[in-house]
């Protein structure tokens, strides 16, 4: 014998999937993707300044002055008296880069790094050899990496 459904009486109920897996995954994926876009949307910029510094510490002046990618008004003179072991931020033994952000109305990429004319980088405790230490901001261009000093 079949059974027989009046109209009054409800069908047959499908349950319904949970698709919080499906919400979960989703937000996972979209908090990593932010998550990586803040930790590396500076990246190129924050290894030009690492290559930079390298050059630095490790006495290529040379290699320094071209990866600067100076103007014609900025000589390889001016370039040590900024730079070298004897000039303005000199002598620089070790730096730390700290942060990069995009100034408003600029096409360039603020770098600061604390440079120290001691190796290792000083401790923040250790108050005489950290007094030493100086942060720098440069300005990194994303389309050629040139490096320049704010205005």
């Amino acid at each position: 014998m079949t059974e027989r459904i009046s109209l009054l009486e409800p069908g047959v109920v499908k349950k319904e999937k949970s698709h919080i897996l499906a919400f979960t995954v989703g937000a996972v994926v979209i908090a990593l993707a932010i998550v990586l876009w803040f930790t590396l949307r500076y990246y190129p910029e924050k290894k030009a300044a690492t290559e930079f510094f390298d050059a630095l510490v490790s006495g290529n002046t040379d290699k320094a002055y071209a990866l600067w990618k100076p103007t014609s008004s900025y000589k390889m003179g001016d370039f040590l008296a900024d730079w070298g072991p004897t000039g303005y931020y000199g002598p620089i033994k070790s730096y730390r880069v700290m942060d990069a952000r995009a100034p408003r109305r600029s096409d360039s990429i603020a770098v600061n790094v604390a440079i120290s004319p001691y190796a290792p980088m000083p401790e923040s405790n250790d108050a005489e050899k950290s007094s030493k230490t100086r942060v720098v901001t440069l300005w990194i261009s994303p389309s050629d990496k040139s490096f320049s000093f704010p205005p």
